[in-house]
């Protein structure tokens, strides 16, 4: 996938990060990507649906509906965030080849684990995706540190 294709998908998972903090939510989003057509997007609900596991990677799953095997071996899933170890497990459940992260500086999820089970990584240490982060976890410790189980 060129870098210009990246860019434009990454851009929809940050409009959903975007949808998210509108909420009252956290700002994250994703987006699941097959043969360069969106099939599902989605953000972290937690806050708004009162959710232990809508993050934004698996409402993301959810939105897609069901897939076969075949269809997630083609897929690549895009996140404004370092996907956390319970998303990362759900990439390694449904076989999913790709991720790519809009940045891992404000938190980071098990990558290397994930890489060494096969999956390409890629992350694009986003300007936007930082600043989005970095400004909510100023304003919210309390409710990021919720989110990622401290």
């Amino acid at each position: 996938m060129d870098e210009e294709k990246i860019r434009e998908f990454m851009a929809v998972a940050i409009e959903e990060a975007k949808k998210g903090l509108e909420e009252g939510g956290i700002p994250i989003g994703s987006v699941l990507v097959i043969d360069d057509k969106i099939i599902g997007r989605g953000h972290n609900q937690r806050v708004q649906k009162g959710s232990a596991v809508l993050h934004a990677e698996t409402d993301c799953l959810e939105n897609a509906g069901r897939l076969t095997a075949k269809d997630y071996k083609r897929s690549i899933l895009f996140s404004t965030l370092s996907p956390c170890d319970m998303c990362s497990g759900a990439v390694l459940l449904y076989g999913i080849p790709r991720v790519i992260v809009g940045e891992n500086k404000t938190f980071q999820g098990p990558e290397q684990y994930v890489r060494n089970r096969g999956v390409d990584i890629m992350v694009l240490n986003d300007s936007e995706c930082i600043k989005m982060m970095e400004s909510f976890i100023r304003q919210n410790p309390k409710l990021w540190n919720e989110d990622i189980g401290e």
